[in-house]
């Protein structure tokens, strides 16, 4: 499997973990699990674009 491939699932699944930690977070009234999944989902959207930027790069 290429990088990019890769980095843009990795990405999908750090998306995916924080939505599910932020809403558990909301949930359950845990502001320090919500602000977690905030991040895990930002991280996943970077990780996401770098894995979009590398496959142009390969091209």
């Amino acid at each position: 499997m290429k990088q990019s491939t890769a980095d843009r699932l990795e990405g999908q699944l750090h998306e995916v973990k924080g939505k599910v930690k932020e809403k558990v977070g909301q949930v359950a009234n845990n502001p320090d699990l919500e602000a977690e999944g905030q991040v895990e989902n930002l991280t996943g959207k970077v990780q996401k674009t770098v894995g979009k930027f590398e496959k142009v790069i390969e091209k």
